[in-house]
């Protein structure tokens, strides 16, 4: 007879493609996924999952290139760099209306109440708000209302959410950790991708910045709704090349005594460094989300742990669903060999 399983799949961002990955291993070893909780990404695949439509799913994120990617960016400028609409109206075709109460296992969706400052799980009701208000990354999607409430990442509190499965009736407790920053010898599967396509998207994320609201409008600037169309529109012409970022120059100050410059004596940014506000925004809730997941792991061990490193991609590339899922199969192999081996399953 197969163990059953209670499956917790972590937050962080274009990472969770991985979470695919690992489904199809744990399935293709004849586990039974008997429960689910999930949070952000984690909360969407876990859903598809429990909803039947993995597999189609699947199959739409891989044929997704740059370009796809790009036409899913419904530009916001209230909240978020992006709305949404697209890319979650495209799950909802997949999925249809659907309560969580009607899937065939227990599911648990993580989300943040801003309004007043608690986690909150989905557990009934409407499974497609759900997901999208537990996938509302702060600075990247605009949140969700729900009455006075206003939902937004369960990573904010919970980015692995090992609790709402811990009184189920499952042999073990798997959890997958998208933030782990020990797991050096793992690297993104190389699938050659068009340079120039590449750079347009980076080009376009580095944008979405200029065009987040995190300061107050003066006077002199015009609202939104009367901006040109050109200028909310985040998709450069096909035919022109990325546009080179304009580098805005600060006032000299003095440099410490042996601070690094280039040979024209400037000072020289350290590569990883964030490119735009909106990765800088998504930095910091990765930094905030890997210390929250050492305390969940330590209050709640789970029987197996799956570490995806989150230094193989930036938050945001959700254009390397292949690499990732790919990625996802291999760690939870090897994760799930050493596990087998040692409990000489």
């Amino acid at each position: 007879m197969s163990k059953q399983i209670a499956l917790v799949l972590g937050s962080g961002g274009a990472r969770g493609y991985a979470h695919i990955g690992v489904i199809e291993e744990i399935e293709r070893r004849g586990y039974e996924i008997v429960c689910i909780a999930g949070c952000s990404m984690g909360s969407v695949i876990g859903g598809i999952y429990a909803a039947g439509k993995l597999e189609e799913y699947r199959d739409w994120v891989e044929s997704l290139d740059y370009l796809d990617v790009l036409r899913l960016l419904d530009v916001s400028f209230r909240l978020g760099a992006i709305r949404g609409e697209r890319v979650f109206g495209k799950i909802h075709e997949m999925l249809g209306e659907i309560d969580i109460e009607d899937l065939p296992i227990p599911y648990t969706a993580v989300a943040t109440d801003l309004t007043n400052q608690q986690e909150i799980w989905f557990q009934e009701g409407c499974l497609h708000q759900a997901m999208r208000a537990s996938a509302a990354i702060p600075s990247l999607f605009t949140p969700v209302m729900q009455g006075s409430r206003m939902l937004v990442d369960g990573g904010l509190l919970n980015p692995l959410p090992i609790v709402p499965v811990v009184s189920t009736h499952a042999d073990l407790i798997v959890a997958v950790n998208l933030n782990a920053t020990n797991q050096r010898q793992y690297s993104l599967p190389v699938i050659e991708r068009p340079p120039a396509l590449m750079g347009r998207f980076d080009a376009v994320i580095s944008g979405l910045s200029s065009k987040l609201n995190f300061f107050r409008r003066t006077e002199s600037e015009p609202p939104p709704e009367l901006l040109p169309d050109a200028l909310l529109n985040p998709m450069p012409a096909l035919s022109e090349e990325p546009p080179e970022p304009e580098m805005q120059q600060p006032a000299a100050a003095p440099l410490a005594k042996g601070s690094p410059r280039s040979a024209t004596g400037s000072r020289v940014i350290d590569s990883s460094s964030p490119a735009s506000l909106l990765e800088l925004v998504n930095q910091s809730f990765e930094v905030m989300q890997t210390s929250l997941a050492q305390y969940k792991i330590a209050g709640y061990p789970p029987d197996i742990l799956i570490n995806v490193p989150k230094r193989v991609c930036r938050f945001f590339e959700f254009y390397k669903a292949p690499e990732l899922i790919a990625l996802g199969r291999q760690i939870a192999s090897d994760t799930l060999d050493r596990y087998e081996e040692e409990n000489r399953y």
